[in-house]
């Protein structure tokens, strides 16, 4: 039973000022032993994993590697796993990127929104739905952040996710890139900057991970 509106807004009144690491703990307490996080890579994605992990060394990661990544970003994720211990979980596609592109030919930009779409069910939405059902976590936790696009920006820290059936929480939801700097410097924490999600194509358009339409995709992918 997802938790009711007023629930929700209560949840987010009482973690707005809380720090990131105290409202990992806060979810962690709301799902003994069944929390994941999930990461692209991207840009300060070090700051998720290193918090969720000094709050639970063993959590899962639930990574899609849709095998489009840029050299820099699976280097960054190896040395990310290596320093972290991180209990990666790495869901691959049923397609390899050679298949994908011999059956759809290049990468889809922005004008082409029915590409994309395709790109994402079959490339990004379909493995990450088999690592949630697999994994089956009560609380995901996430580095969303409302300055990244205008969707983002009607978020919280505390939603119920409707695409995967689960309490979705984003510790850095209100930080400002100057704050993750800073705790990018504070720990010692490596950054990426060569991130490019094909799943996107532009870094104001969602992937479908977290808007209404990927829920559907996801259930109809191949």
């Amino acid at each position: 039973m997802p938790p009711s509106a007023d629930t929700l807004a209560r949840w987010n009144a009482e973690l707005r000022d809380h720090s990131p690491r105290a409202i990992i703990r806060w979810a962690l307490a709301h799902a003994p032993g069944r929390a994941i996080v999930s990461t692209n890579f991207r840009p300060y994605e070090a700051t998720i994993l290193h918090a969720a992990v000094s709050a639970q060394p063993d959590i899962p990661v639930l990574w899609v590697d849709h095998g489009y990544n840029r050299a820099a970003t699976y280097r960054h994720a190896q040395e990310l796993k290596a320093r972290l211990g991180l209990n990666l979980k790495a869901y691959l596609p049923l397609l390899t990127p050679a298949h994908r592109d011999a059956l759809h030919g290049p990468l889809p930009d922005l004008a082409d929104e029915a590409g994309l779409q395709r790109f994402s069910r079959e490339m990004k939405l379909e493995p990450f739905q088999r690592g949630m059902r697999e994994l089956a976590p009560a609380v995901w936790l996430t580095a969303l952040r409302r300055v990244q696009n205008p969707n983002r920006a009607g978020l919280d820290i505390v939603t119920h996710d409707a695409n995967f059936g689960t309490l979705k929480v984003s510790p850095f939801f209100h930080a400002t890139d100057a704050e993750l700097d800073a705790y990018l410097a504070e720990n010692g924490l490596p950054n990426e900057w060569d991130y490019f999600d094909p799943a996107k194509a532009d870094e104001k358009r969602e992937c479908g991970l977290h808007a209404a339409w990927g829920g559907r995709a996801a259930h109809g992918a191949a």
